[in-house]
């Protein structure tokens, strides 16, 4: 009569634990402030071409308000190359 097959038991390993995801992206926050940034820069050109001569910060800044707001704008085109 023929023997039937032994079992044979695998070796215990352990669960491997794997590691977490890469988030892939920006964070939530990061949109929205770009675009602050964006229409922040642009708000401050507007107003100072409306009414920059009747606000006092904008009247001692003279043409560096053209500065101050295309800076802005250019923080926001900075953080546009690093959003995901």
């Amino acid at each position: 009569m023929p023997e039937s097959r032994v079992r044979r038991k695998k070796n215990f390993t352990p669960p491997s634990t794997a590691p977490e995801p890469v988030k892939y992206g920006s964070s939530a926050w990061w949109a929205p402030v770009m675009i602050g940034f964006f229409v922040l820069g642009l708000l401050w050109i507007v107003v100072y071409y409306i009414a920059g001569a009747d606000l006092p910060v904008m009247k001692t800044l003279g043409w560096w308000n053209v500065i101050v707001g295309f800076g802005l704008i250019g923080v926001g085109f900075g953080m546009s190359t690093r959003w995901r």
